[in-house]
């Protein structure tokens, strides 16, 4: 077999020498496990959130502040803010054209991915473990 027969780029891509990010398949398996995590994650939380219906918020922080629940609810922010991210970088690199607005589009969407990761975190941590 020839040299030219194992190359899958494109024409164009052996022209320009644009090859593979090496990125591409570990932010599809992140992008899968967060998935797969977040269908239970987010079954038991909208299951908790359905039972505190019309409950005051002295009951519900009680709530929130069993162990298990809180844990659940801290994974369930970790997975869904790797997802978002993941998922936003994903369409900025396929979609965003410019490589200086795709690089600052690419910052934006780390910093505000754990920004609100944490403000999420803090929330969580600070109904359920705080006083």
């Amino acid at each position: 077999m020839s040299a030219s027969k194992k190359d899958m780029r494109t024409p164009l891509g052996r022209v320009l020498a644009h090859g593979s990010a090496k990125s591409g398949t570990g932010d599809h398996i992140r992008q899968r496990v967060t998935a797969i995590a977040m269908v239970p994650l987010a079954l038991f939380f909208t299951g908790f959130l359905v039972s505190l219906v019309g409950a005051d918020y002295e009951t519900a922080r009680a709530a929130l502040g069993n162990p298990l629940v809180a844990v659940a609810a801290l994974l369930f922010v970790v997975a869904a803010i790797m997802h978002m991210r993941i998922g936003m970088q994903i369409v900025i690199e396929d979609y965003v054209t410019g490589a200086r607005l795709r690089s600052l589009a690419l910052i934006g969407n780390f910093f505000f991915s754990y920004a609100v990761g944490l403000a999420c975190l803090y929330a969580v941590a600070k109904i359920g473990f705080g006083g």
